[in-house]
């Protein structure tokens, strides 16, 4: 017996900046920011594979490294799961020197 199909759920592209090894989002004009509230949100199975695909042709380009789709809120503009909530917004803990 095979297990169901999961619903899909609207994603985002990140990735890493490949020179400053920062985490990035594609945005609707193909740029990389740093601001996960500007990334293109594809709200269909067929969107999002064609975001992916854009995505790894920078990061052939070498512009971007690993790039891969993750679950968005639309809402929020932000990740949904925690672990890339994280690396969109950065460290969950004071770094020293840096208050």
């Amino acid at each position: 017996m095979s297990k169901a199909a999961k619903p899909f759920r609207p994603v985002a592209i990140t990735a890493n900046d490949l020179r400053s090894g920062i985490v990035v989002f594609r945005t609707e004009t193909g740029d990389w920011v740093k601001d996960a509230t500007r990334a293109e949100i594809a709200l269909d199975p067929a969107k999002a594979e064609t975001l992916l695909a854009a995505a790894k042709l920078d990061h052939d380009r070498n512009i971007v490294v690993e790039p891969v789709a993750v679950a968005f809120d639309p809402a929020s503009r932000l990740p949904v799961l925690l672990r890339e909530r994280i690396r969109a917004q950065g460290p969950t803990v004071p770094i020293p020197g840096s208050i």
